[in-house]
């Protein structure tokens, strides 16, 4: 009977989405919008870096892997809150919700180590530019692109599988938006304090990103303010601004939802910085990356005017 018990939960249930008729088309709506101005932003940045010759560098080589990534990462999640929003049933299954931890989190650590490789790229770029060339060869670029999908893929790995081994015999709600760690544990019928090795591994994996991108950043400014021209110490700086901004929300908000240890925050704000890193920051990315960098925005116009123009000829 205890076997049949443990065995018995085989779906979760998000308790925590407001039935469709107390007003979740109107968050359906926001958020679909949301979803697809991040799945188009993101593509255009992907695809205006493959199509323009003149961002063939490092540092817009990885702005268009971060943002490639960026829709994987949104599309993991999204979609299942529109559907939450918008059904009866709220559920996943367990097998779908092990998946979605994996992937999300999978992707978010290799955003993490590309946002770590920008800042070292930028550092080289800015403090050591004579050898820039010779240093961050194409061949570096695509081994330091490849380990970091690699490392991150791998990295979750023996959680998940670990976690796909636990007991799940009820309750089965979710008091989150989607499947995450700490929300699906707390449902299991078994002890789970090993996944304090795992925790501790991951805090120190998000503390050296952070390390080795704020030291960079660090180095790079004392730099640039020793630059004597004042257009190209502007320039400098608004090349920059776009990755230490990107940095802030993306590690900021990470920062406060898995590295507060014994922290408790209300049911509310833990679902408004879920939000805040899973949704909101993606949102900003497109934005930020073709509003502030006027060679971005002149390969999407560039892009734009030739689709226009074939089209035109076509016709």
């Amino acid at each position: 009977m205890d076997q049949e018990n443990q065995t018995m939960v085989t779906e979760f249930y998000f308790s925590d989405f407001p039935p469709f008729e107390k007003g979740s088309l109107l968050f359906f709506i926001l958020l679909l919008f949301i979803y697809m101005f991040i799945i188009v932003g993101n593509f255009i940045i992907f695809l205006a870096v493959r199509l323009d010759v003149r961002l063939h560098n490092p540092m817009y080589n990885f702005i268009s892997i971060f943002s490639f990534l960026e829709i994987w990462y949104t599309t993991v999640t999204i979609p299942k809150m529109l559907s939450n929003l918008v059904s009866e049933q709220k559920t996943i299954t367990l097998v779908g919700c092990l998946l979605q931890m994996y992937f999300f989190h999978s992707l978010g650590v290799t955003e993490g180590l590309v946002l770590t490789v920008m800042a070292i790229d930028r550092y080289v770029a800015i403090c050591n530019p004579l050898r820039y060339a010779v240093i961050m060869t194409p061949r570096l670029c695509i081994q330091l692109s490849s380990g970091s999908c690699i490392f991150g893929f791998l990295m979750l790995l023996p959680e998940i599988v670990w976690i796909s081994t636990l007991p799940f015999c009820g309750p089965n709600q979710i008091h989150q938006l989607f499947c995450d760690f700490e929300p699906v544990l707390s449902l299991a019928c078994t002890d789970t304090s090993m996944i304090l090795v795992e925790d501790v591994i991951h805090a120190i994996s998000i503390l050296t990103s952070i390390s080795v991108i704020t030291l960079s950043y660090l180095r790079i400014i004392t730099v640039i303010l020793r630059i004597p021209s004042g257009e190209s110490r502007r320039k400098a700086f608004s090349t920059c601004a776009a990755h230490v901004t990107i940095f802030l929300l993306f590690f900021g908000s990470v920062t406060l939802m898995y590295l507060r240890f014994s922290v408790t925050f209300p049911p509310l704000m833990d679902k408004a910085i879920a939000l805040m890193f899973a949704v909101l920051a993606p949102f900003f990315n497109p934005i930020i990356y073709s509003l502030r960098n006027k060679d971005m925005k002149e390969a999407i116009e560039k892009m734009f005017c030739s689709q226009k123009m074939f089209s035109v000829s076509g016709n």
